[in-house]
């Protein structure tokens, strides 16, 4: 089996946290150009950099294939392990069925017709089922492919920014939107979500050890930087951020160029680099999540048959299928209530790998640490201070977010009460394994 190097380690972080400037249209259109860059800049400092230091520190110690269950399985035992699993999990289902949707978004702004009268819900599970297709070639393959996806959607991003900074308008500055505050900084939080994804594939990666802490420090510069040099540079224009919607990137490339020619080229190169976006992004994130299913398997949580692997590629092929088909069924959600419910079960499955993070720090303080947070076990909980005040943000937001007859809070703590169910309903399954292998 090839492992994963550094360069489509990168690639793939990319995809599985950003896939480029897509989704950061509400941003801008919740909060203007200034405090879109501003809840960019603070989101990236107090969210994805602490989540990448911890992420960091805990791949470094115990690079194994499952990541994240790993680690709380060892640092705060089997109960909290399977949790964190289940909240990864739980997260995926309505964060997988983001990228068909936008796919579907960013096609209907290219061909309405071709997503009119139901199509393009079963435009979605097509693109769910292409890349459980491709997942079943390998690590290799997902990854060397990131590499050469990402060249290519940002390419029209570059060209955008140039254009926007030569056709600078001299129009009086747009008047600012209504300010949604939380709203935002959630859709900000999902848009730089996902570092912990890329841990559970660490046995298929070459060098872990040394490679993760490089490919997150590559990743986050990246991301970082291809998020806030476009908003900039249209800002420049005197664009309204009122112009700005889900899936809008091409109407604003139109308004930039509009007067100059060529805008109706752009427009269709930002489209389909939105569809190769969340091409690309739910491909490595079939990659990173299918694994949880298949360790959770072998543990014995989950029936036996998800835990077979392809001997050829290693990919374990029957979680791949179960989850793809498990994606599938939320893909008529909307996208703020996706994101929502997103950020509510990661965000929690993330407040338990930092304290997974102190907990191994304090039982196990001598376990071999290549790449250490500085600061000692004060540096460590320092760092996970940031990003559990964000969680409880979410908290907050997600009860003024209706979903059917209840809110999202309510809905994600249903989820929630499920997976300890869940847990201790296992228990015989696991008893009974225990005693087959005896």
């Amino acid at each position: 089996m090839r492992k994963l190097t550094l360069l489509p380690l990168i690639a793939s972080i990319y995809f599985i946290v950003a896939g480029g400037p897509f989704g950061l249209e509400d941003i801008v259109a919740r909060s203007g150009y200034g405090g879109a860059i501003l809840i960019l800049l603070a989101t990236a400092l107090i969210w994805a950099a602490p989540t990448a230091l911890m992420v960091s520190e805990l791949t470094s110690a115990l690079p194994q294939e499952g990541g994240y269950y790993v680690w709380a399985t060892r640092g705060l035992g089997r109960f909290w392990g399977f949790q964190e699993a289940w909240l990864s999990l739980a997260g995926s289902i309505f964060d997988m069925a983001i990228y068909p949707t936008l796919f579907v978004a960013y096609l209907g702004h290219f061909v309405p017709s071709a997503v009119a009268g139901g199509r393009g819900v079963w435009i979605g599970v097509a693109l769910v089922a292409v890349c459980a297709g491709w997942n079943l070639l390998g690590v290799r393959c997902v990854g060397v492919s990131a590499v050469y996806m990402g060249l290519l959607l940002l390419a029209p991003f570059a060209v955008l920014s140039v254009c926007a900074l030569v056709f600078r308008s001299s129009a009086a500055a747009a008047p600012a939107p209504a300010f949604d505050f939380l709203g935002a900084v959630m859709v900000a939080m999902w848009n730089y979500m996902g570092w912990d994804n890329s841990s559970t594939i660490a046995g298929e990666v070459e060098r872990p050890q040394r490679t993760y802490s490089l490919a997150l420090a590559g990743a986050i510069a990246l991301v970082t930087l291809t998020y806030v040099l476009p908003v900039a540079a249209v800002a420049t224009t005197g664009l309204a951020p009122s112009a700005w919607s889900t899936g809008g990137w091409a109407d604003v490339a139109r308004q930039v160029l509009k007067g100059h020619g060529g805008a109706a080229l752009l427009a269709a190169t930002i489209t389909a680099a939105g569809m190769l976006s969340a091409a690309g992004t739910q491909n490595s994130l079939t990659m990173a999540l299918s694994r949880l299913p298949a360790v959770l398997a072998e543990d014995g949580y989950l029936p036996r048959a998800l835990a077979w692997r392809s001997p050829r590629t290693g990919a374990p092929w029957v979680s791949i299928l179960a989850c793809a088909a498990g994606w599938a069924l939320c893909l008529q959600l909307t996208f703020v209530k996706l994101i929502m419910l997103d950020v509510l079960l990661t965000g929690l499955s993330i407040g338990l790998e930092f304290a997974a993070l102190v907990a191994l720090r304090i039982r196990e303080p001598h376990l071999p640490r290549p790449y250490r947070i500085p600061g000692g076990l004060a540096g460590a909980i320092g760092i996970a201070i940031p990003p559990l005040v964000l969680i409880v943000l979410t908290v907050i937001r997600n009860q003024a977010e209706p979903v059917g007859p209840i809110n999202a809070l309510q809905l994600g703590g249903l989820l929630i009460l499920a997976g300890v169910a869940t847990y201790f309903l296992s228990r015989p399954r696991r008893a009974a394994e225990s005693q087959g292998t005896e």
